[in-house]
C-alpha cells in the first residue's frame, strides 16, 4: 500500500473517530446537568425535632448526615482519604488519565468493567448526578461531570462535597454522621485508626464495614494506613500505634434525649404538610415548646398511673414462653428475652424458679436476680401459684427494688399547656407509642362527664345565679317525646336537696347541673361552650349535655380550661416554636395568640377613620375576668374540699381543678391548673368499657396529674390571682345562701359581681367587704 493510501486510511479512521465521538457526546450531552446544578448542590438532611430549649427528641429521614465545613475536617482525615481513594487530588483536573488507562487495560483483559478508576471529583459527579450502574455510558457522563465540577468549583469545595455526601453505611451519610453512628463522637475526637477506619467505608460500605464484618474493615483499615505511611503522610510511631489499635466501632442509635415520640410525630406531620418530601430532606432543625422536665415528669407520671391501675385489677398472667428444655444456655435465653417488646419502663425477665416466697428470674443482659415478695405481693398469690419456669414476665425496677409488672390494656393522656399563650409544654398520648400511634391527647374522641361542668357553672354565673344560689339536688325524671324516662343520678347516688353551687361543683352534684342547663336552655348553654372552642356539632342538645356527654379530646378540655386560668381568654395551643434551616436561619415561628387585657377584642377589627385596627393574634376575651375569678374560687373549693382533695399534698393554695368521671365508668378525668400550668389527664380504655368499680377521676386520674403537677410547679412560687374590682365579699349563711353576721357559726365569705348580691334586709349586722382593690391578693384564691 502506498503512502497516500496509508495516509487516506488513517485520515479515515480519524475521521470516524472523530464523528464517533461527537455522535457519542451529541447523546449524553444532553443528559448532563445544567451549570446551575452543580452550583446549586445540596446535601440531604434529615429533620430533626427538638424541646425548646434544644435536646433532641426525633430525627426522620432515610439519610443520617451531619454535614461540616470542609475547614473542621481533620488533616488526618483527609489524608487518610486521599491515600484511600485518591492521592493525586490536587495534581489532576478531575480524571487522572493514567489511573483510567490502567482500568480500561484491566477490563479489557477480564471483558468486564469492573475495574474502576473514579477520582474523588468523579465519585462526586456520580454519587450527586448519576446512578451506581458500571457502564461505559455512564462512566463517560461521570468524566464529563468531572471537568465542569473541576471548572465550576474548587478543589476545597469538591471535597467538602465528598465529605459529607459519601455513603459509608448504616444510613450514614458523610463522614461526621459516620463516627456519630460507629464510635459516637465527632470526628475532631477519632484517633488515627478510627479515622483511618473511615477512610475505608467508600470501598465497600454495606460489606466491609467494622459492625458488618470487623475482620474485613480491619484489613481495609490497614490498607488505608500502610499507604498513609507509603506517601510519607504519617510517621512511623504513628503508623504502628494506629496498626496494633483493635476495633472499637459499635452501632449507635440517633441519642434521643427527651422522649417524646407523640409530639415528634405531630411535628413530622406538620413539616410534611407543609413542605412535602423536602421536610425529610433539606436538615430542617424544629424547636418545639416542649419543656424537657415537664415531659419527662409527664412520661414518668402516666406510666406509673397506669401500671398503678393494671395492679388494682389483678395479674392476667406471663407475656410469653421459652422453653428451658429446648433453649438451655443462659446466653442464648438471654438472646430469646431480646424478642420480646421492652416498653419504658418495663423489661422482659424469664423465670427461672417460682417459689413460694421468691421468684428467681434471668435478664436480658444475663444477669440473675430476685423478684422479693413486696414486688409480687399485689398479686394477692404465691409466684408458685400462677407462674411456671420458662415463663416470660414484665419487671419495673432495679435490684431490691424489682417488682413484677404487666403491660397494661388501659391507656392514657396527659397533656400540659402554657394559659398565657397555649404554649404546650407536655404531652404524652398513651403508653406504648411503638404499639400505638393514636394519640389520644388530640384524636380520641370522649365523654368529658363532669369535667364539662365548670363551663356550666360559667354559663350560669354569665345568667343570674350566683356562687351561692340554691339549687335542688332532688331527683328528677325527664320525659321525653317518646314517652320515655330519664332519671339522672349523682355519682354517689345520695339525694340532697337545695345546694349552693359552690358546694355543688366541689362535690360534683349531676342533679344540680341538671337543673342548671334545663333552667338556662340547652341551646344557649351549647352557644356558651362553644365559646371555648368546643365543636358544638359534638354538644348534645339533650339534657345529657348537663353531665357531659359530648365528644371532646384532652387537649380541647386543656384548652378551655386555660380561660380559667388565665382570666377569661381563649388562647389557641401550638407546639412548634420555630423551624430554622441548616443555616440557623428562621424560616417560621409561632405567631401566637396574645392576652392583651387593655386590647379591643379581635372582632372590632376594622379600617374605619378614627379607630384602631386590632392584631387579630391577640386572643378572644370569652368570660369576664370576674366570671373568671368566682370559677377560680369555685375549682379551688374543689380541691379544699370536694372530689379533688388529693391535690391538697401539693401544699399550695393556688390550686383550682375538677373531676370527671363518666355516668358509665368508661372514662375517668381530672384536669386542674394554677395561673402558670393547666394540666388535663384522661384514663380510659382506646374501645369504651367499664373501668371497674370506684375507677373514678380522683381515683384513676388526680394521681397522674398530682405526680406530674409535683415537678411542674416545684420551682414555681404560689401566685395569687388579684380580685377584680367589681367582686365584692360578702358573709353568708352555708345552707341558705343568705346574709349573715360575724356571729352565725354556719356562716362563711362568698364573692359577687356588684349587684348580684342577695338582699341584705333581713341582716341588720352584715360585713360587705368592697374595699380591697384589684391589687389585694385574696387568701386561698388566685
Amino acid at each position: 500500500m502506498s503512502i497516500r493510501a496509508l495516509i487516506w486510511v488513517f485520515v479515515s479512521l480519524m475521521l470516524v473517530g472523530i464523528l464517533t465521538l461527537a455522535g457519542g457526546l451529541a447523546i449524553v450531552l444532553p443528559d448532563l446537568p445544567p451549570t446551575s446544578k452543580v452550583r446549586d448542590i445540596r446535601l440531604k438532611e434529615p429533620l430533626r425535632v427538638y424541646t425548646t430549649d434544644g435536646r433532641l427528641m426525633g430525627e426522620f429521614g432515610d439519610e443520617r448526615r451531619i454535614t461540616i465545613p470542609i475547614e473542621e475536617a481533620p488533616d488526618l482525615l483527609i489524608k487518610a482519604i486521599l491515600a484511600a481513594e485518591d492521592d493525586r487530588f490536587f495534581q489532576h483536573h478531575g480524571v487522572d488519565f493514567s489511573g483510567v488507562l490502567r482500568a480500561v487495560i484491566a477490563n479489557l483483559k477480564s471483558l468486564d468493567s469492573r475495574q474502576g478508576a473514579s477520582t474523588i471529583t468523579m465519585q462526586v459527579a456520580r454519587n450527586y448526578f448519576l446512578s451506581r450502574e458500571k457502564t461505559y455510558s455512564r462512566k463517560i457522563k461521570e468524566v464529563l461531570l468531572a471537568f465542569r465540577l473541576e471548572r465550576e468549583l474548587t478543589k476545597a469545595e469538591i471535597l467538602e462535597l465528598y465529605l459529607n455526601k459519601i455513603f459509608l453505611g448504616h444510613r450514614a451519610y458523610g463522614f461526621q454522621a459516620a463516627a456519630s453512628i460507629y464510635y459516637n463522637k465527632r470526628l475532631s475526637e477519632l484517633s488515627l485508626a478510627q479515622l483511618a477506619m473511615l477512610a475505608g467505608l467508600p470501598k465497600a460500605p454495606s460489606r466491609s464495614n467494622p459492625v458488618s464484618d470487623p475482620e474485613r474493615a480491619l484489613d481495609r483499615r490497614n490498607y488505608v494506613l500502610r499507604r498513609m505511611h507509603g506517601l510519607e503522610l504519617i510517621g512511623d510511631s504513628q503508623y504502628a500505634g494506629a496498626r496494633s489499635a483493635p476495633v472499637t466501632a459499635q452501632r449507635h442509635q440517633a441519642k434521643i434525649q427527651v422522649y417524646a415520640p407523640y409530639v415528634s410525630e405531630i411535628v413530622r406531620k406538620h413539616m410534611v404538610e407543609r413542605y412535602g418530601d423536602l421536610a425529610y430532606q433539606s436538615g430542617f432543625r424544629v424547636y418545639t415548646t416542649i419543656d424537657p422536665t415537664y415531659q419527662d415528669a409527664a412520661n414518668q407520671a402516666l406510666t406509673t398511673g397506669l401500671l398503678a391501675y393494671e395492679e388494682r385489677h389483678g395479674y392476667r398472667g406471663p407475656q410469653g414462653y421459652i422453653d428451658p428444655e429446648k433453649i438451655t444456655s443462659r446466653p442464648e435465653q438471654a438472646k430469646a428475652l431480646a424478642q420480646f417488646d421492652a416498653p419504658v419502663p418495663l423489661r422482659p425477665v424469664l423465670v427461672l424458679r417460682a417459689g413460694g416466697d421468691a421468684l428467681d428470674i434471668l435478664t436480658a443482659s444475663r444477669q440473675l436476680a430476685t423478684i422479693t415478695v413486696d414486688g409480687w405481693r399485689w398479686t394477692g398469690r404465691t409466684p408458685s401459684q400462677f407462674l411456671n419456669p420458662g415463663d416470660v414476665i414484665y419487671v419495673t425496677g432495679e435490684d431490691a427494688s424489682l417488682r413484677l409488672a404487666q403491660a397494661p390494656l388501659i391507656q392514657g393522656a396527659l397533656v400540659s399547656l402554657n394559659p398565657t399563650d397555649g404554649a404546650v409544654l407536655a404531652l404524652v398520648g398513651g403508653f406504648n407509642f411503638k404499639q400505638s400511634k393514636f394519640n389520644r391527647v388530640t384524636q380520641a374522641l370522649r365523654q368529658p362527664g363532669s369535667n364539662i361542668k365548670p363551663f356550666i357553672y360559667s354559663a350560669a354565673l354569665e345568667n343570674g345565679f350566683t356562687a351561692a344560689s340554691l339549687v335542688s339536688g332532688a331527683p328528677v325524671v325527664v320525659e321525653d317525646h317518646m314517652g320515655g324516662a330519664w332519671r339522672p343520678q349523682n355519682y354517689s347516688r345520695k339525694v340532697f336537696g337545695p345546694t349552693r353551687l359552690r358546694k355543688a361543683l366541689s362535690l360534683s352534684l349531676n342533679l344540680v347541673s341538671v337543673r342548671l342547663v334545663r333552667a338556662m336552655g340547652i341551646e344557649l348553654v351549647r352557644d356558651y361552650l362553644a365559646k371555648f372552642g368546643f365543636d358544638r356539632g359534638r354538644l348534645p342538645r339533650g339534657l345529657a349535655l348537663a353531665l357531659g356527654s359530648a365528644t371532646v379530646t384532652p387537649l380541647e378540655i386543656a384548652r378551655g380550661y386555660t380561660a380559667f386560668a388565665n382570666g377569661g381568654y381563649l388562647v389557641e395551643p401550638f407546639f412548634i416554636a420555630r423551624v430554622e434551616n441548616p443555616s440557623g436561619d428562621i424560616v417560621e415561628y409561632a405567631n401566637r395568640l396574645m392576652i392583651c387585657p387593655d386590647c379591643p377584642a379581635p372582632n372590632d377589627v376594622t379600617h374605619s377613620a378614627g379607630r384602631r385596627t386590632v392584631d387579630p393574634r391577640f386572643a378572644r376575651r370569652v368570660l369576664s375576668e370576674e366570671n373568671a375569678f368566682i370559677m377560680n374560687s369555685m375549682m379551688s373549693e374543689v380541691i379544699r374540699s370536694g372530689t379533688g382533695r388529693a391535690a391538697q399534698a401539693l401544699g399550695r393554695s393556688d390550686l383550682a381543678g375538677k373531676t370527671g368521671t363518666t355516668n358509665n365508668y368508661h372514662d375517668a378525668w381530672f384536669t386542674g391548673y394554677n395561673p402558670d400550668i393547666v394540666t388535663s389527664v384522661w384514663i380510659g380504655f382506646d374501645s369504651p368499657r367499664d373501668l371497674g368499680s370506684r375507677e373514678s377521676g380522683a381515683r384513676a386520674a388526680l394521681p397522674v396529674w398530682l405526680n406530674y403537677m409535683r415537678v411542674a410547679l416545684l420551682t414555681r412560687p404560689q401566685v395569687m390571682q388579684r380580685r377584680p374590682e367589681k367582686i365584692i365579699k360578702l358573709r353568708i349563711n352555708r345552707d341558705s345562701g343568705l346574709p349573715t353576721d360575724e356571729n352565725d357559726p354556719q356562716g362563711f365569705d362568698e364573692f359577687f359581681v356588684i349587684g348580684t348580691e342577695p338582699a341584705a334586709d333581713r341582716s341588720p349586722n352584715l360585713r360587705r367587704n368592697t374595699g380591697a382593690s384589684s391589687s389585694d391578693p385574696v387568701e386561698g384564691l388566685f
